[in-house]
């Protein structure tokens, strides 16, 4: 179940891909709030190229640089119908990698709900847990 918290996380989310939201190029295109153990809340947005990177990963990045190693709750908004979407199949195996017990909050049968990041790929490959 949501708590105030994680609807401040999704807002979050919501502002920061708002804010950077490219509908002529696509290069940014989706957004991501992390809250960590600390408190503190890293945002990302996705950067489009070859190889781009997603926002879950920006914001992540961001996290570690900043010192962060224990998270929370993560989530990713799409821009174009400011709607929480689902962790791509790259951005679960590094959440698996990276934070195994964070909460990602998705969005199942039309109401958001979290789960553990290690729930997300069955059979995952993973060295944390």
């Amino acid at each position: 179940m949501l708590d105030q918290l994680d609807y401040e996380l999704i807002e979050l989310a919501k502002n920061i891909i708002k804010d950077n939201y490219d509908g002529k190029t696509f290069n940014h295109t989706v957004g991501s709030a992390l809250r960590c153990k600390s408190g503190k809340i890293y945002l990302g947005v996705n950067v489009y190229s070859v190889h781009g990177i997603c926002a879950e990963q920006v914001a992540l990045g961001a996290a570690i640089t900043n010192g962060e190693r224990e998270f929370e709750t993560i989530v990713a908004i799409n821009g174009e119908n400011n709607k929480v979407i689902s962790p791509c199949g790259n951005c679960r195996q590094m959440l698996v990698d990276y934070m195994p017990m964070c909460n990602v909050i998705i969005e199942d049968n039309n109401q958001l709900i979290k789960v553990r990041a290690k729930d997300l790929i069955p059979y995952a490959y993973h060295t944390q847990y």
